[in-house]
């Protein structure tokens, strides 16, 4: 708990603050902010009330969710499957995933942020640009150039000269465009041999006269055959998890 209560602050800090305001006067220590937190009924509820109308916004625009949701949710509709998986275990198996693609970033930004906060060696602003590093540095990883300096273009930005320099209020927004991008590309992959399926089945009824049997009802069990002898959850889980 004493973990959760001082991150609080330091995720607040990192994804709502400019990153002009964090050069600005240092803030009281963060103990000081940590014990208050911890003793006072009040502010501990108004923060955890504050982190929570935020999470879903920083999980679906910081973290690879969304491209991986889409991902699965292009899969079902290529194989003609309208309900299944439901959309529950789309979402939940999206969020473990991520969790799993945020790992290192969230035990960066435990250890060189959140640790030296807690144990009163720096400030919450000291803790807050260092939140920043890891998380800039995978936010980098997955935004294409040219989304990028569309959103510094549009600000009058300087071009930076790291990524270090580059503004959260431009990287986000890139770094989501970037994201459904790569889906969309992973989704057009993933129909092309279903659609050739679909096609390969209706040219045959059609040369049988079969007018009256719809082709779904031949297609679906050879595209669910096809993607389990080839072990698509895996191939698809294992290309989510290290695509950028």
């Amino acid at each position: 708990m004493r973990r959760l209560l001082g991150l609080l602050p330091l995720l607040l800090l990192v994804l709502l603050l400019p990153q002009q305001a964090l050069a600005a006067a240092p803030l009281p220590s963060g103990p000081s902010i940590s014990h208050a937190l911890q003793t006072n009924p009040q502010i501990t509820l108004l923060a955890l009330l504050a982190l929570l109308a935020i999470l879903p916004g920083v999980v679906l625009l910081m973290s690879s969710f969304t491209r991986i949701v889409v991902v699965l949710s292009l899969l079902r509709t290529a194989l003609g499957l309208n309900q299944v998986p439901p959309n529950q275990v789309i979402v939940g198996l999206s969020l473990f995933l991520t969790f799993f693609t945020m790992a290192p970033t969230l035990s960066k930004v435990e250890t060189t942020a959140l640790q030296p906060y807690l144990a009163g060696k720096i400030n919450l602003i000291q803790a807050s640009k260092r939140a920043q590093v890891p998380v800039k540095d995978f936010l980098a990883r997955g935004t294409r150039q040219q989304d990028l300096q569309v959103f510094l273009n549009v600000e009058n930005a300087p071009a930076p000269k790291t990524v270090q320099d580059v503004p959260l209020s431009a990287l986000v927004p890139a770094y989501t465009i970037s994201q459904l991008t790569l889906a969309f590309e992973m989704g057009v992959l993933l129909f092309v041999p279903f659609v050739i399926i679909d096609f390969i089945v209706a040219s045959v009824l059609m040369a049988l006269g079969m007018m009256m049997v719809p082709p779904t009802l031949i297609s679906l069990p050879l595209k669910l055959l096809l993607f389990v002898l080839m072990d698509g959850w895996g191939l698809i889980v294992q290309t989510l998890l290290t695509s950028r």
